[in-house]
C-alpha cells in the first residue's frame, strides 16, 4: 500500500479527463499511477512512449487489445490444465456430489426463481445490463473511458468463453439432471460465471474509483462478488454446468478483470505523468 490520504474531492463532481485525473487516481490512499515493482515501472514507461505518439486513449485501447489476445491464450493454457485436473479426478471429483446435493434443494418455486435470476447473466440479460450501466457511467462522467473499458472487457470475456468451449468441448450434465430450458453448447467454461465476474467486477471498479469512504467501497466490492458467486452457483443448481466449469470460469474472469484494470491504471498514469517531450537537436 502507498502511504497517504485521498485528495479532497470538490463539492461538484468533475467530469471528463479532468475528473479521471483527479478523482480516479486515488483509492483509499493508494495512488493508482504509482508503480512500485520493476515490471510495473517498465509497463508505465512503455505506456508513456505510446501516449507521446498516439495519445492516452491509444494506450488504453492498445493495452486492452494485447490483453484480449492474452486472454484467448490464457483460455487455451487453462484448458490444458483443466483437462489434466479432470483426468486426475482432482477437483472434478466434486462435480457429481455437488450436483447431487443441488438436486436435493430443488422445488418448483425455487427452480423458477433461480432460472429467472440466471437469465440476467445470459446472452440477452447481461449485454442489456452492461450497456445500460455503461451508458449511465459515460453520461455522468462525460467520458468515453467507461465505454472503452466495458466494451473491451465484455469482448475479452466472450472470446475466452468461445475459445474455452472450442478447446475443451466438455459435455454438460445429463438433461435428466437439469432444469429446463436446456442448453446444448459445450459446458466449459460457464459463460454466465465468467461474464458475471468481468462485468460486475469492472462496474464495481469504476464505481469504487469515485467513492470517498472505505465502507462504501467495501460494500460495492462485496455486492459485485456476491452477484458473481450466486450467478455461478445458480448454474450448478440448475444442472446446466458442472462445479469445475464454474470454478474455471471464475479464475479466467478474475485474470481478465485484472488485465483490464491494469490497462486503465496505465491510462491514468499517462494522464498524470505524461512523457517528457522529445527535444530536437540544438541549433548552432
Amino acid at each position: 500500500m502507498v502511504a497517504g490520504n485521498n485528495p479532497p474531492h470538490p463539492a461538484a463532481a468533475q467530469t471528463g479527463v479532468k475528473g479521471e485525473v483527479h478523482q480516479d487516481r486515488f483509492v483509499g490512499g493508494q495512488d493508482l499511477t504509482r508503480w512500485d515493482t520493476r515490471p510495473g515501472r517498465l509497463l508505465a514507461s512503455v505506456a508513456k512512449r505510446i501516449s507521446g505518439l498516439f495519445g492516452s486513449h491509444a494506450v488504453l485501447i492498445i493495452t486492452l487489445a494485447v490483453g484480449a489476445a492474452l486472454a484467448v491464450s490464457l483460455a487455451a493454457v487453462f484448458a490444458q490444465v483443466y483437462e489434466s485436473v479432470v483426468e486426475a479426478d482432482g477437483v472434478a471429483g466434486l462435480d457429481h456430489p455437488v450436483l447431487d446435493g443441488a438436486k436435493t434443494l430443488r422445488s418448483p418455486g425455487l427452480d423458477i426463481l433461480v432460472t429467472t435470476y440466471t437469465d440476467v447473466g445470459g446472452t440477452v440479460g447481461m449485454p442489456v445490463l452492461a450497456l445500460a450501466v455503461m451508458a449511465g457511467l459515460a453520461f455522468k462522467r462525460r467520458s468515453v473511458t467507461p465505454v472503452i473499458l466495458m466494451l473491451v472487457a465484455g469482448l475479452g470475456s466472450l472470446l475466452m468463453t468461445i475459445a474455452g468451449k472450442e478447446l475443451v468441448g466438455r459435455t454438460r450434465p445429463d438433461l435428466a439432471d437439469a432444469v429446463p430450458p436446456y442448453e446444448y453448447s459445450a459446458s466449459f467454461p460457464s459463460g454466465h460465471s465468467l461474464n458475471s465476474v468481468v462485468i460486475a467486477g469492472i462496474v464495481a471498479y469504476l464505481i469504487i474509483l469515485r467513492l470517498t469512504t472505505a465502507r462504501a467501497r467495501i460494500l460495492t466490492g462485496v455486492a459485485a462478488a456476491v452477484f458473481a458467486a450466486t450467478m455461478g452457483l445458480s448454474r450448478v443448481y440448475l444442472g446446466h454446468h458442472w462445479l469445475t466449469d464454474v470454478l474455471g470460469a471464475w479464475a479466467l474472469g478474475a485474470a481478465w478483470l485484472a488485465l483490464v484494470i491494469t490497462a486503465h491504471r496505465l491510462y491514468l498514469t499517462t494522464r498524470v505523468h505524461p512523457a517528457a517531450p522529445v527535444s530536437g537537436p540544438a541549433r548552432p
